[in-house]
């Protein structure tokens, strides 16, 4: 069975070449977003992503492809044993909504910021 070509009613999410989750919406291989992440161990050794930036072209705006992008995201991130801190206003506001990943969620602190700076 050949699996279906991303478009902008089945749009496909999957980790980048850099440290990051893409969203296709065509054959292109352009992504039309992203969301950025590093990886950080906390001192305890608990793996966290850490979600600085989310960006979709404008051109692709009110299509819901942000919120499918971060659900994707999270979803392989939480499966492959990694705690979320959210720092990406958007990454934010979309757990807020979507309480049931609270649970996966660490809150931002002074170490993290560090991280995102020495990437």
């Amino acid at each position: 069975m050949n699996e279906q070509s991303p478009s902008l009613d089945h749009p496909k999410v999957v980790q980048g070449s850099k440290p990051r989750y893409e969203i296709h919406v065509d054959a292109s291989g352009e992504p039309a977003g992203k969301t950025y992440f590093t990886e950080h161990a906390a001192a305890d050794g608990t793996r966290q992503r850490i979600f600085p930036h989310t960006e979709v072209a404008e051109e692709y705006g009110g299509h819901g492809l942000a919120s499918t992008l971060v659900r994707g995201a999270l979803d392989a991130s939480i499966a492959e044993g990694y705690r979320i801190v959210a720092v990406c206003p958007y990454v934010k506001g979309w757990i807020e909504k979507h309480p049931e990943y609270q649970q996966h969620v660490d809150a931002t602190t002074p170490e993290h910021l560090q991280a995102l700076e020495r990437r």
